[in-house]
């Protein structure tokens, strides 16, 4: 069935379900564990890059399930093929070959620097595999007897106990030391600091088995990585055999307006990693390297949901649409137009912020120090206008809406930003 006709066919069966009629949140509070701090808000239906709450109120959504739906809500390609796929066939294990996963697969080889992929469930269990692959390389080729991974500060790779190690930032360790060891810690974009660690590390006897580092920095502030930088640090990886892994959970599959966070920084990782806008909000996730450094066997390492034909097939619909429906060139262009009402509002505001960065349809409004007000204000008072946006820190907004999004959405975001920002301000 083509892309045309699937579309055609959801369009006919999508109707907007009824607002739910009541939501109880300290029901909800007493049988879920309280690890997030919860906005009051109560999420019932979506379309597109709008949402409606339990009470019947609109959103225009630049969250996206924080980076995650890759074309928005109740797309009508995403109805088609959730039914279709769960109707066929959802999970068979991986003792059998699953077409959707060999599919899949080849798209994610022929559209990138890649020849091999693992498929898991989130970006934490990707990162996870990348760090095995890592120890293994270094142990049964490079004979390393005790590997260390390099990563950067202000990084966040996860929440399991290695990559949460790997995460450069103290705040999501507390409480669970003793932490994995084998990880050392560099400033993001300073290539002298890489370069003493390197040096210290390998002194005596090589240590340094890869380097992880994020194209761009989202939880970290939204900060891009320097293009001088990464091309430096490539060549420091193929001069010493370090494996370069690049962790693009969060900009991979378009949303920086290339398909791949690395084509910004003229380089290819030896490893890299995909989650979020993989399946477009079904869980999914991928660690792809180059042939060389496929080192794992039957028995290194498994998933039991991981390429499950249900996930593999709704996210090899989401890559088909990003490429035929020309959502990668959207996410550049509507980023530009986002960047520039960002940048409109910093020069509004002058004395509140201090810069605009990012890529494509991630980017951060920088709020400087010395104002009394914090990221979380701004969102708080940004869903107050039907505006939602999400923290990267205390000092940054980050956007990152649907690569559906339209220049009209973007206006309307950026006057309904405005109209929040000015309730902040004497």
């Amino acid at each position: 069935m083509s892309l045309k006709t699937l579309v055609n066919s959801a369009l006919k069966s999508v109707s907007a379900p009824p607002v739910q009629e009541s939501f109880d949140p300290i029901a909800f509070d007493q049988a879920v564990m309280t690890t997030y701090s919860r906005f009051p808000l109560a999420i019932d239906r979506g379309q597109g890059c709008h949402l409606w709450d339990t009470e019947g109120r609109e959103y225009l959504d630049f969250v996206a399930g924080i980076a995650t739906c890759t074309l928005g809500h109740s797309h009508p390609v995403m109805v088609s093929v959730v039914s279709q796929q769960i109707q066929k066939l959802h999970h068979v294990s991986n003792l059998y070959y699953i077409p959707e996963q060999g599919a899949l697969a080849q798209w994610l080889v022929d559209h990138s620097c890649a020849d091999k992929v693992f498929f898991c469930n989130s970006g934490a269990e990707a990162n996870e595999g990348a760090i095995k692959l890592a120890r293994k390389y270094a142990h049964t080729r490079r004979g390393i007897q005790t590997p260390v991974i390099i990563t950067a500060q202000a990084s966040f790779h996860g929440r399991t106990l290695a990559t949460v190690t790997a995460t450069g930032q103290a705040k999501y360790q507390k409480h669970f030391d003793p932490l994995m060891p084998g990880f050392h810690y560099v400033p993001y974009n300073d290539l002298a600091a890489l370069e003493g660690a390197i040096a210290t590390l390998d002194a005596d006897q090589p240590q340094v088995a890869a380097i992880l580092l994020e194209p761009l920095q989202g939880e970290g502030g939204v900060r891009p990585g320097d293009r001088t930088y990464f091309q430096a640090v490539r060549q420091i990886c193929s001069d010493r055999n370090i494996l370069l892994i690049l962790d693009e959970v969060q900009v991979g599959v378009g949303r920086t307006g290339q398909y791949w966070g690395y084509e910004h920084l003229g380089i290819e990782p030896d490893v890299f990693t995909l989650a979020k806008g993989l399946g477009g909000g079904i869980p999914i996730g991928a660690t792809l390297c180059k042939d060389a450094y496929a080192v794992f066997e039957p028995g290194d390492h498994a998933s039991t949901f991981g390429g499950n034909p249900f996930a593999c097939g709704v996210a090899l619909a989401v890559c088909q649409t990003l490429e035929s429906a020309g959502l990668v060139a959207n996410a550049r262009h509507q980023g530009e137009r986002l960047r520039a009402g960002l940048q409109q509002i910093c020069d509004r505001y002058p004395q509140a912020f201090a810069e605009v960065r990012g890529w494509g349809l991630i980017n951060g409004l920088v709020i400087n120090p010395e104002m009394a007000f914090t990221s979380i204000d701004v969102v708080k008072a940004a869903m107050t206008a039907g505006l939602l946006i999400v923290p990267a820190g205390p000092q940054v907004v980050r956007l990152v809406p649907p690569l559906i999004l339209s220049a009209t959405e973007v206006q309307q975001g950026m006057e309904k930003l405005d109209c929040a920002i000015a309730t902040l301000l004497p």
